[in-house]
Parts: structure tokens; sequence; C-alpha cells
């Protein structure tokens, strides 16, 4: 199994220093999303106190032509702080600043998905949209080998997996609860966890989110998850279908409701809102990856618990549909719907905005509204 060279350096050690007073002073770590769209960076600085606010936290930069973002010749981006958690890595008082990033023309980075995100939450907080996203990984070796499969060879074929117990069903479990931890620690809101159809493959969920919390938690739980995996000397994968056959990909499965689907006879709203989305499926596929659909052509094949990519489908507890109306739901008449199209490695920004401009705002066509 190849994990990574800093995985074996000696931890005790590094926690000798890590238990030193560090004063007055804080240690905040600003985090942003690379040009890929989906890769995260970060950096440190130091306070003088510690933040109270969001406010309180002062802009930064970076050299934006070594995160695909920029060119040399005009490389300094501006790192907005726009939500900030407890760090669990070095503790309280230090801190995990989320970031927004901004170009020298203080125009958003192409893949500063937040700022319009946060534009539409705005328009509609008044029907208070609450999601939840199903974030489903991989865990790999540094050598991209999927965690606990023999080198040359497959495991026994799905089936023991999903929620399995036990050594030879579950693959890396230790990740699974200190990132779970580490979550509740940061005060994301994360609200469950199990293991997944594929080994080596898990999910976690967090939700209900209010707006725009939902790309904000989920994004810091991401980055949590990839900081608990470099501890571990493991790499956590967001790949939609990391091995190809007869394996299940990996989704991002975002539930969504508004107050009205919430109260008595919300059914009815839910309905309105599938039949708006069957009538824009082009438009949320390219929304649901980074790649404009690319990458999850790889997964929605209709095999798999998943849907077809080039058709739109709803259905009550159908996990093979592109919107699944959960059996309670159905019964209860009212509630949430979930849609199963969304990938991995989505930018929960771009999903949520999405749903709000076709649900809520009533657009139409292929192309988003500029309000």
């Amino acid at each position: 199994m190849a994990t990574s060279a800093s995985a074996s350096l000696s931890k005790a050690v590094k926690q000798q220093y890590m238990e030193l007073p560090q004063g007055d002073k804080v240690q905040a770590m600003y985090i942003w999303i690379d040009g890929t769209g989906e890769g995260l960076r970060c950096k440190t600085r130091t306070l003088d106190s510690e933040p109270k606010s969001i406010e309180e936290l002062p802009e930064w930069n970076f050299d934006g032509s070594s995160t695909y973002q920029a060119e040399g010749s005009n490389s300094d981006m501006y790192l907005v702080p726009s939500a900030m958690f407890r760090d669990p890595f070095r503790k309280d008082p230090n801190k995990l600043v989320l970031c927004e990033v901004l170009k020298y023309n203080r125009k958003p980075a192409e893949t500063n998905l937040r700022i319009t995100c946060h534009k539409m939450m705005q328009m509609v907080a008044d029907q208070h949209p609450w999601f939840g996203m199903e974030q489903e990984y991989t865990i790999l070796g540094t050598d991209g080998h999927p965690f606990g499969w023999p080198s040359n060879g497959f495991p026994g074929p799905q089936g023991p997996y999903y929620c399995g117990v036990g050594a030879d069903k579950a693959y890396g479990r230790d990740i699974v609860e200190a990132h779970y931890r580490a979550c509740l620690y940061a005060g994301v809101n994360i609200c469950g966890t199990n293991a997944e159809v594929m080994p080596a493959q898990w999910e976690f969920q967090v939700g209900p989110c209010e707006g725009i919390d939902m790309g904000d938690h989920l994004w810091v739980a991401r980055f949590i998850l990839h900081r608990v995996c470099e501890d571990f000397g493991v790499v956590a994968s967001f790949d939609p279908k990391p091995i190809p056959g007869n394996w299940n990909g990996a989704g991002c499965h975002t539930n969504f409701s508004t107050k009205e689907m919430r109260e008595d006879g919300g059914l009815k709203a839910i309905e309105d809102s599938i039949e708006k989305l069957s009538k824009r499926h082009d438009y949320h596929i390219r929304a649901y990856d980074p790649k404009g659909g690319l990458d999850n052509a790889r997964r929605l094949t209709g095999r798999h618990e998943t849907s077809n990519i080039h058709e739109f489908s709803a259905g009550v507890a159908n996990r093979g549909a592109s919107i699944r109306i959960p059996r309670n739901v159905g019964q209860e008449k009212r509630g949430y719907f979930e849609d199963r199209r969304p990938s991995a490695n989505c930018d929960p920004y771009g999903v949520t905005e999405a749903l709000i401009r076709t649900c809520l705002l009533n657009e139409e066509g292929d192309e988003p509204t500029d309000y």
C-alpha cells in the first residue's frame, strides 16, 4: 500500500511542538479554490488576537500564476475572507478561513462561483432554501490505487461493503472517524457518514444548511478531509468514476427544499420544481461538474444507481432517476426532493445556484439569466 513519505514522520515528535504555548497570537489558515474549480489551496498568517467575526479578518493575496489563476506578469490575486471555522488541527483559538478569490481588477476569478451564488441566495432568502449534500469519495494510496485493494487484482464484487462492518468490508474507517470528529470540532454542519457500495468508497453528509452556508460548509468539510488524509498518508479522490467497469461511481446527491415544500401540502411545490427541472436538464448537467458535464458522463450511464446523462427522469424512491422523491415525502405530501445528478467533484455553489435559478427564479433555457 503506497502511502506518502511525510506520513511516516513521527507524529509524537510533532505533538511536542504543537503543545507549546502560542501567547496571544492566533494562526489563521486561509483556504481557497484554485483554477481547476476542484482543487483547494491554503496558507497561514499570524493575527494579533482571536477574530470574533469575519469582518475582523484582513484581506490577503497570493500568486495566481502558481494556482492556474493568473499569468506571471500580473499574478497577484486577492483573498477575501468569507466564512470562518475553528481549526481542528491547531485547535482553539486558531481558525480556518474560507475565502473568495478576486482578480487584480477586483472582479471574481473564473472559479469563484460563490459570489453569484450568494447573490441568488439573497434574492430568495424569504423562501428559506435548505440544502443537504451527500459527498461520496474514494480513499486512494499515493499511487492512485484504491486503499485496501489487492495490489494486482480486485476485491470481491460489490454487495457486502455498503454500510459494512469488519476488516474485510470497511476499508479505512480511521480516516472517516477522524474526519467526522474534526468537522464537528470545526463547526461544520456534518450530519452523518457511511461506507459506500464500492470498497474504499465512503460518504459524509452536510446539512441541512440554508442558502450560501451549504457551499461554505461542504468546501470546508472537503478541506478537512484532504488534511486528515494527508496525516494518514493517503489521498481522498472526488473523481466521479475512479475505477472503470462494474464499480459504483461517486456523486454528490443534493437534497433541496423551501419553506413552502416543508409545510403541509408542500408536495405540489416539489412537483412544480421537478417539472421546471425537466425542461432544463442540459443546463443542470453543465453546472453539475467542473468540466461542464464531461466528468459526469463517465458516471451517469444508467447503471450503478445512476440515471442516464442524456435523459431526465423522476420517481418516488427510485435511485435510477435524475430526481428522487423519498417515499416518506410522497406519503406525508411535504418535505424535500433529491437531485442525484451532481458529480462528487461538483462545486456546491454552482449546484445550489442552478437549483435556485430554475426552481425559484423560474429561469428557462440553456443559459443563466443576468440580474
